[in-house]
């Protein structure tokens, strides 16, 4: 298994511009990028954790939470917008007690809002670990969600 300290070794010669790469590389890893991570990559590169942290927070690419055994992306781009993806959103945030960028307490879902899946002609659509669902309804919401509850509880 890949390590932090692996991947900060890519950069023997660490300048501002790696911040950026380390951070993909790290979240691709991991999942996300945590506080401990931050201070990780400040001390190689060097600079403040308060800097990495506020070029991380100015790109929504980048997560601060793990995400959850079932991440749900919610697409709010236009397409999606105007077939009513924002209600798909309250619902999700209704149904699992948690607003995008945040995971369920047991770690089984986290949501999180994207600009656009690039599949307009299935909004409103959402994926899940990155298999679409097309046509997204209240009512196929739940659905969704109680077949995730159900493969999970299958598998335990």
């Amino acid at each position: 298994m890949i390590s932090n300290e692996k991947i900060l070794n890519k950069y023997p010669d660490p300048r501002r511009e790696n911040l950026i790469p380390l951070l993909q590389e790290i979240q691709e890893l991991h999942g996300y990028v945590s506080r401990e991570t931050i201070i990780e990559i400040g001390s190689h590169l060097p600079l403040p954790a308060s800097k990495i942290y506020g070029v991380a927070t100015f790109y929504n690419q980048f997560r601060f939470n793990p995400p959850g055994k079932y991440h749900i992306q919610i697409c709010r781009g236009t397409a999606c917008h105007v077939k009513g993806s924002s209600n798909v959103l309250d619902m999700l945030q209704r149904e699992l007690k948690i607003k995008a960028g945040e995971t369920t307490r047991d770690g089984m879902f986290s949501i999180e809002v994207v600009a656009c899946l690039g599949a307009c002609g299935l909004a409103p659509v959402i994926s899940v670990n990155g298999e679409f669902h097309a046509d997204v309804s209240s009512k196929k919401l739940q659905l969704i969600l109680k077949q995730l509850r159900a493969k999970d509880k299958g598998n335990g």
